[in-house]
């Protein structure tokens, strides 16, 4: 096996189901260790970050991925162990093997073989690896960022290894995202018998015109190249699960992807304004998840990534905003220029997620011919 192949499976193989790393980036802190990095490790509650870093001068470019995946679901619905790493026609199954493990061997790979051909690179080289990307992502990337901006480390450059792909690997890059707005919403009603009406108040009559004026409504029409933004109800739930009760409650979740052209006050104003005119008695929690971000096509780095994919791989990528949040969004607040690209995204949170063999090797000269266009002296 290449030792990018290699390096895959060592990853693959560790049970990394979120917010745990288990193991993982101690393999990654060996490997850049011994590549002249600096290491530093951030633990902050449950989770395991990994900050490595080579060189103190400008330019300043990071890495950035994360270890932990989404739990791996049934298990006899895999055709082979989701934390046993499996090669079957010219893929490499595996829990993480899209998203994203695969890419941070590539990166990892990629920058050896830079280094050792560049050992005096301009700028800096960085990693920064956590285990909090598929839950919560409070104690993850967002959480580093602010440590290190007290230190004045803030990358100007990220490249985050998310699968971004959609038909053959860097035909699509992801130059910025939607932002994303959760809304926990209970409707309050009174608890009765379902024969005695007129002594109860159930909240799932009382709730169905709102739901349906705010699902209906047209926050915007986008702002290009962002697309509209949506909702989407994600839960809903009541009743005692007797057919006889009337519930007193009913609680939903929904959740936003919005455009820049709209705001997070604007979309929880309009809300509690269209549960009120339908007369609801009502309790809502609201968490942002991530405003929007975007990387100007003036960009040089978007630029350099994008005619690097072209000389490489023989065609230009599409430029998208598609998708739902990354990490990128942490590192696009303090100014940082992001731009997201990885392998094929179709079995991404999927049993029997995997990677191209083959394109998984592309990946990893990707990676460094973009080292080579951004930093080789």
């Amino acid at each position: 096996m290449s030792e990018t192949l290699t390096l895959a499976t060592r990853l693959l193989s560790q049970a990394s189901v979120t917010p745990h790393d288990e193991g993982c980036q101690e393999i990654i802190a060996n490997y850049l260790f011994a590549l002249g990095f600096e290491i530093s490790t951030f633990p902050f509650n449950q989770v395991k970050n990994l900050w490595a870093k080579r060189g103190t001068t400008q330019p300043f470019f990071c890495f950035a991925g994360h270890t932990d995946v989404v739990p791996p679901g049934d298990l006899n619905a895999w055709d082979s162990p989701p934390f046993t790493p499996t090669l079957r026609d010219g893929k490499l199954y595996a829990r993480g093997a899209a998203d994203m493990k695969s890419s941070i061997a590539a990166m990892l790979t990629a920058t050896k073989r830079f280094i050792t051909k560049y050992p005096h690179h301009l700028g800096s080289i960085a990693f920064l690896i956590t285990s909090d990307e598929e839950g919560k992502a409070i104690d993850g990337t967002q959480a580093v960022l602010k440590s290190l901006q007290t230190k004045e480390e803030i990358p100007s450059w990220c490249l985050v290894g998310e699968a971004s792909s959609t038909e053959k690997l860097g035909d699509t890059i992801k130059v910025g995202r939607r932002g994303s707005l959760t809304g926990q919403l209970k409707i309050l009603g009174k608890q009765g018998h379902v024969a005695y009406p007129e002594l109860a108040q159930n909240p799932i009559h009382l709730a169905l015109k709102a739901l349906e004026s705010i699902t209906t409504y047209q926050w915007d029409t986008g702002s290009p190249p962002f697309p509209a933004t949506s909702l989407q109800f994600s839960n809903i739930h009541a009743g005692t699960g007797a057919d006889n009760v009337i519930p007193g409650t009913l609680e939903a979740n929904f959740n936003l992807r919005f455009s820049p052209s709209i705001t997070p006050e604007i979309i929880q104003h309009k809300v509690e304004e269209i549960l009120k005119e339908h007369g609801l008695t009502f309790e809502i929690k609201w968490r942002l998840s991530g405003k929007p971000f975007y990387t100007s096509e003036n960009s040089e780095f978007r630029k350099i990534i994008a005619n690097t994919i072209e000389k490489v791989m023989g065609y230009a990528p599409i430029h998208s905003t598609s998708g739902g949040t990354s990490d990128g969004r942490f590192f696009a607040e303090y100014g940082t220029e992001v731009v997201e690209l990885g392998p094929n995204n179709a079995t991404i949170h999927q049993v029997n997620e995997c990677v191209d063999v083959e394109e998984l090797e592309q990946l990893s000269y990707l990676y460094e011919e973009i080292l080579v266009a951004l930093l080789a002296k």
